[in-house]
């Protein structure tokens, strides 16, 4: 068969209508985030204090250091005193290393206190997730969930780490530059500050360009980030219909071409400012060697207080005193996209958590197994919709329940409700006559079983993920585990066995062999619930027949609910129960719902039909 392909030209993309949350770019301060911000430095304020400290440290010796030159130069050479120019000289010296030594313990002092404090947001982050409930999954992306403990934490880290002090750097050293200038000569100060109009104005334009291009580079990382999540989990069907060239077309002019657009504007804002930041300080320079100069020779009348030592000293002064500007203008996006990121992890961190347990939870004490639901009903938080509505069964121990139905009919939230994933909204699940509200659900979650349709693997061994759920078990009891599901003899074909590693989310292993893993690694914690929900869809018929073998043994004496649309694994439950629209229907035994003729006996008869 072969497969036609296209010569046509790709279509021009258009960026998304609605902008990546991540290109926005809000207020460069918010007292309110910045508060909340702070609140991660209370545990390290002294290492902060200290990180300042040895700032002031190094700039005060940094900013000394133009003045000693002139000390040296009026005083030591013009002087002729050559032990005032050794003084000067050496001095001079201990200033840098003092530089250099405040310097290095501020660098090293903040960048071990951004680690940690960055740790301990990534931290909290990552167990509110894992402690958020599914309805809050099914709503927000795994892409913006990573996004936020990775992009914006680390946007974070950029603002803790260097931002915060630098910023009290520059202004320190913008005010105590002035003020050594200003001690040395005022009217040359002034002077030099007749520049200052003009780089407040080439600051502010680029402010504003310099921000407009940011968020478009963002932006465009984030369209390019999308196409590409998007065209390698469709690898498949991108080559299945010799898309590869169109595909490579449109990225490269329109995705790709559009950052590479966006990135060159933002470099030539760049390219432009700095310059201008450069001759503006020049300019300043100029007057000053000019008129100084003049000054110097008598032009004026009051060379004695026109130095070449002076000039020397403005000259140094004037090139630092536009340093801190330049930075503090490259500071101001920094501090608007940290804004931005705080304010999306706040509202991550914000997002309550729905089912969570009560003060005064107990543990729940080792499962018979009865299940009763009484008068339950459910809707999500955001759509008053009902889901389940006055749901009353009696499950005694040991019994399995067999939930059919059309998709969306409430099956998979019912079983949901057993192991509290989500809360009923009316009514309640008892478990051996508890409101499973009132028990941790940790200690509720252990005993019971969840075998999912689309199996998930973690990276590692097939030996670590049929133990992911019971750590302490030894290597028999996962081989034992694996038999019992039928799975051993497929992972002893392996190459390595057991101690074979399955790739991203089980890559080596094909559908059925998944589903197998799953299955071991849910009855090798020995459940006293078990929940099958749409277990044997995903499998192969010969694969279905292993584990049916198998379920027969494993079920018994284990309560246990199987969703399934093949009638054929479910044949054989205790009670089937039959949900519509999200109520119960039917309920009996498979001989017994046939009899009655009514919605089972449809599905059952439709489903031989196709089968047939």
């Amino acid at each position: 068969m072969t497969v036609a392909t296209t010569t046509q030209k790709p279509k021009p993309l258009s960026l998304p209508a609605r902008p990546d949350e991540d290109s926005i770019i809000g207020k460069a301060y918010d007292p309110k985030l910045a508060r909340r911000l702070a609140r991660y430095l209370l545990p390290y304020k002294w290492q902060v204090l200290s990180a300042l400290l040895w700032m002031f440290f190094a700039m005060s010796a940094y900013i000394a250091g133009p003045y000693l030159i002139k000390v040296a130069l009026d005083s030591g050479i013009a002087a002729g005193n050559v032990g005032v120019l050794q003084q000067a000289v050496a001095l001079y010296l201990l200033a840098s290393v003092a530089f250099w030594i405040g310097t290095f313990f501020r660098v090293r002092t903040m960048a071990v206190t951004g680690q940690s404090i960055i740790y301990d947001l990534r931290r909290e982050l990552f167990d509110h997730i894992q402690n958020l409930s599914l309805g809050f999954f099914s709503r927000y992306a795994v892409g913006r969930l990573i996004s936020r403990v990775m992009n914006d934490v680390g946007v974070l880290r950029e603002l803790i780490t260097w931002a915060v002090v630098a910023v009290v750097r520059d202004f320190f050293d913008l005010f105590g530059t002035l003020a050594a200038m200003f001690f040395l000569n005022w009217q040359l100060t002034l002077l030099s500050l007749i520049v200052l109009p003009l780089m407040t104005i080439a600051t502010e334009i680029f402010r504003r360009r310099a921000r407009e291009n940011y968020r478009k580079v963002r932006s465009a990382v984030g369209w390019v980030n999308a196409v590409l999540n998007e065209n390698i989990v469709g690898v498949r069907v991108v080559q299945s219909f010799s898309r590869e060239d169109y595909n490579y077309e449109v990225f490269a002019r329109e995705v790709n071409g559009n950052h590479l657009r966006a990135t060159n504007r933002a470099a030539l804002i760049v390219s432009i400012f700095f310059p201008t930041v450069d001759f503006i300080g020049n300019v300043a320079l100029g007057l000053v060697i000019y008129v100084g100069g003049l000054a110097v020779l008598g032009a004026f009348g009051i060379s004695a207080e026109f130095t070449a030592g002076t000039l020397v000293a403005f000259a140094l002064y004037i090139d630092r005193f536009f340093n801190p500007i330049r930075d503090l203008a490259q500071r101001y996006n920094n501090f608007q996209a940290a804004m931005a990121s705080s304010e999306r992890i706040f509202e991550l961190l914000d997002t309550p958590i729905e089912v969570k347990d009560a003060p005064n939870a107990r543990e729940m004490p080792t499962i018979r197994g009865e299940v009763i639901f009484d008068h339950v009903g459910f809707h999500y938080s955001d759509d008053p919709t009902p889901v389940l509505q006055e749901i009353n069964l009696r499950v005694e121990p040991g019994q399995t329940i067999a939930l059919v139905g059309e998709t969306g009919a409430g099956k998979s939230t019912f079983a949901r409700l057993v192991s509290r994933f989500y809360d009923v909204t009316e009514g309640a699940v008892l478990i051996d006559g508890i409101d499973i509200r009132t028990v941790t659900q940790n200690s509720l979650r252990r005993q019971m079983g969840i075998v999912l349709q689309d199996p998930f693997l973690f990276s590692g061994t097939i030996r670590d993920n049929i133990g992911y759920g019971a750590l302490d078990e030894k290597d028999d009891a996962i081989i034992e585990a694996a038999r019992a599901v039928g799975a051993h003899d497929f992972i002893m074909n392996l190459e390595k066995g057991y101690d074979t590693l399955v790739g991203e989310g089980g890559a080596i292993l094909s559908g059925g062999q998944r589903q197998l893993i799953s299955f071991a690694r849910a009855l090798l914690a020995d459940p006293r619930i078990l929940i099958l929900d749409e277990a044997t869809s995903s499998v192969d018929t010969q694969t279905e027949r292993v584990i049916q073998a198998a379920l027969e043994r494993l079920l018994k004496d284990r309560t246990s609910f199987v969703i399934a649309h093949r009638l054929s694994t479910i044949t054989r439950a205790d009670k089937i129960i039959v949900i519509d629209k999200g109520q119960i229907t039917e309920a009996g035994t498979h001989a017994e719902l046939l009899q009655k003729r009514g919605q089972y006996f449809d599905l059952y008869t439709m489903a031989f039909a196709v089968k047939v």
